[in-house]
């Protein structure tokens, strides 16, 4: 066997194996090994390209891409060991900026070898030049997009910069604009390449994906780390076409029609059109005056949520980003671990965009060792609320915001929640009466059944198991009702 078709063996173990992984992670009980399989693909895929590689290059050119292994494993590595549950959206944002980057490069690298160093003869042999002209621009368009869309996302999940919507007066024109001049350009390079029509894609592409990305409210920017996943995913087949890598093909193709999928799957929970995502333009501002009260909030104690709690028949969780933020996750896992043991029915309801990214909640609960079977979906738990003794929203805001419901004018409007509302008791755990990340304030706040529970979500569901352990009986507790002012 030669190396060649070692390596291309190599390649095709490597690609069951990213199969295999994206497979396990559709389950939290297989999601380890899911791990697993993809970190063993991607090492076999690196060794294996290494090999290849090494039989057309110098010992000291094999010695530089081993180091660049190295110090980014390295750097991964020391990322990954310090990087906070919270700060997770963020760092894929800027994961998927690299892979937009060196898409461009690896576009920029073959027009200059290829097309400008007069090697172009060995595909023009083949009537292939064309189809490798629409290849380089195609690339660079989608890694152009991919780099600096992402890196608005980071920006905007990291509160760096605002996240309410960019609203420029004809936006989707813009956007559509953007799209019909690159068609242009790409049949223009296609019949006669050049530098100037390579800058011009290549700035055309960095506006647009800074555009697409800045005019999406917060409200939305799940659904938008989804689609830049995607667009990575595109962004590295494209890659893999110009470096005749077939790995790299499979592998762009199965993260972006993976990312795809589970964007349209986000929209339809969110009741966002899919065609919307794509072209940046559902993002709506927020009114303003958004965090103005509503009506007359109330307070709770934490020794007074112990009291309802431990006289409740059941109880439901809503989590949101406030938890990950407070790291609460263990506490909220010891408080569902003793009232299930008080014979409570305790069980947590998600919502597919809690957090800040898909799946966020459901692997910090994961990480404190709740059980799977009492962590339930929006659609499962939804119709449960009105039979609810209390429901604790822990971080949540506009997940379980009945505006959406209610508001047609909301920058929310039409996206489903979860009606936590029609619970015979809601505490809602807050530091202050700030709107939520869409910018808009909460009815949910001011309805007589809901009490506000101020503070670190953290400190106060320790205040409420130590309140739970130091009751001898249980006794009837009250919600206090009085005027309070904005915490």
């Amino acid at each position: 066997m030669t190396s060649t078709t070692a390596s291309h063996a190599a390649d095709l173990v490597a690609a069951l194996l990213f199969i295999l992984s994206l497979a396990g992670l559709s389950q939290h009980r297989t999601s380890r090994a899911g791990v697993v399989y993809g970190i063993a693909g991607m090492a076999l895929a690196l060794v294996a390209t290494v090999v290849l590689v090494a039989q057309d290059i110098t010992a000291g050119a094999v010695a530089l891409i081993v180091l660049a292994m190295v110090l980014g494993g390295g750097a991964g590595l020391w990322r990954a060991r310090r990087v906070e549950m919270t700060q997770m959206p963020e760092l894929i944002a800027v994961l998927h900026s690299f892979v937009g980057l060196a898409a461009v490069l690896v576009g920029w690298n073959s027009y200059l070898e290829v097309e400008a160093h007069g090697s172009a003869q060995t595909v023009v042999a083949g009537g292939l030049l064309g189809i490798h002209h629409a290849e380089v621009f195609i690339g660079i368009f989608i890694g152009g997009v991919t780099f600096t869309g992402s890196i608005v996302a980071f920006l905007k999940l990291s509160a760096r910069i605002a996240s309410r919507p960019l609203t420029l007066p004809g936006k989707n024109a813009l956007n559509l604009g953007a799209l019909a001049v690159f068609a242009g350009l790409t049949a223009w390079f296609t019949v006669s390449p050049g530098l100037g029509l390579m800058l011009a894609v290549t700035v055309l592409a960095l506006a647009l994906g800074w555009h697409l990305v800045a005019s999406i409210g917060g409200g939305d920017m799940p659904v938008v780390v989804s689609m830049l996943n995607s667009y990575s995913g595109w962004a590295a087949a494209a890659a893999g076409f110009l470096l005749d890598n077939n790995l790299l093909i499979v592998t762009g193709a199965l993260v972006g029609s993976s990312g795809a999928y589970l964007s349209y799957i986000m929209c339809r929970a969110m009741n966002r059109s899919f065609v919307s995502v794509i072209a940046g333009g559902f993002g709506i501002e927020a009114p303003s005056g958004g965090d103005e009260e509503q009506g007359e909030h109330r307070e709770i104690r934490a020794e007074e949520t112990a009291g309802l709690l431990a006289q409740a028949r059941s109880v439901i969780i809503t989590p949101g980003y406030g938890m990950a933020v407070a790291q609460a996750q263990h506490p909220v896992a010891e408080l569902t671990r003793r009232l299930r043991e008080r014979g409570v029915d305790v069980r947590f309801g998600v919502h597919p965009v809690a957090g800040r990214l898909p799946g966020h909640m459901n692997v910090l609960l994961a990480e404190a060792k709740v059980p799977y079977d009492v962590v339930l979906e929006m659609d499962e738990i939804n119709d449960d609320f009105a039979a609810t003794s209390v429901v604790l929203v822990i971080g949540a805001n506009d997940t379980v915001n009945p505006g959406a419901l209610d508001d047609p004018s909301s920058p929310i409007a039409g996206m489903p929640v979860l009606r936590v509302w029609e619970a015979e008791h809601v505490i809602v755990f807050k530091r202050s009466m700030a709107s939520g990340y869409a910018g808009v304030q909460n009815p949910l706040f001011f309805r007589e059944n809901s009490s506000m529970l101020f503070g670190d979500a953290k400190q106060s569901v320790d205040a409420i198991l130590q309140a739970l352990t130091g009751r001898a009986q249980d006794a009837p507790v009250h919600t206090t009702r009085q005027p309070t002012t904005a915490g």
